[in-house]
């Protein structure tokens, strides 16, 4: 049956996209933290003939990922993650104090708007993937570092004195900040502004600890 008429099974989510992919990873993050059963279904953005068909008609904008549930198509990440954690049962990822709330918004927009363009693609992108075909841009990772710097500055003045970004209970910022922060630690430029924060450093290794980091590696279940 061809894909675009495809049915999807109630109670079992659809997820498209690429295991490389931070954003198609936070997502993961979302569906393993409350222990819910998904599929994933394998969409690559970079091939060769582009984005296909199918998948724009589900996904316009040809980004990743998108999530199928009973028969309903959501797209945007931040959507995901909020449906995941209001749709199912679970430890809840959404705190209920206004203000803890608020900061897991601010943080969940400080990942997208400076986090990810700048220490995921201006400098992880720059020093680790484009370095493979010798085309690095020196200039470019210089400029984001000062941007990238004053992020991680951002999201470790909110980091509280519990164990996660917000405190006690682990939330959805967390999930977002170590998809991204995981990745791009791998980069030596990324990781010393991180090691510049000790507090966020130790998070870090926390979240990488934890089984739901551990079941979505770069490998697709």
């Amino acid at each position: 049956m061809d894909k675009l008429e495809r049915k999807f099974p109630t109670g079992k989510p659809t997820l498209y996209g690429a295991p490389y992919s931070v954003y198609v990873r936070s997502a993961r993050l979302g569906l393993e933290e409350k222990g819910v059963a998904y599929h994933l279904e394998p969409v690559d953005v970079f091939a060769e003939n582009g984005v296909p068909d199918w998948y724009l008609a589900l996904n316009p904008f040809g980004k990743i990922p998108t999530l199928c549930h009973e028969n309903a198509v959501l797209f945007e990440t931040s959507a995901i993650l909020r449906y995941i954690d209001e749709a199912f049962e679970g430890v809840r990822l959404q705190p209920r104090d206004p203000m803890r709330r608020a900061r897991m918004n601010q943080v969940l927009s400080i990942l997208d708007n400076y986090i990810y363009p700048h220490l995921v693609w201006d400098i992880y992108v720059e020093r680790i993937v484009n370095a493979r075909n010798g085309t690095t841009d020196e200039l470019k990772i210089a400029a984001a570092i000062p941007v990238a710097s004053q992020a991680l500055t951002s999201i470790s003045a909110i980091l509280s004195n519990g164990p996660w970004l917000l405190g006690d209970e682990i939330s959805l910022a967390d999930l977002h900040a170590a998809a991204m922060l995981s990745l791009a630690s791998n980069a030596p430029e990324c990781k010393m502004l991180i090691l510049e924060h000790p507090a966020l450093e130790d998070w870090l290794a926390r979240m990488e600890a934890r089984p739901s980091m551990q079941r979505t590696t770069s490998r697709a279940d």
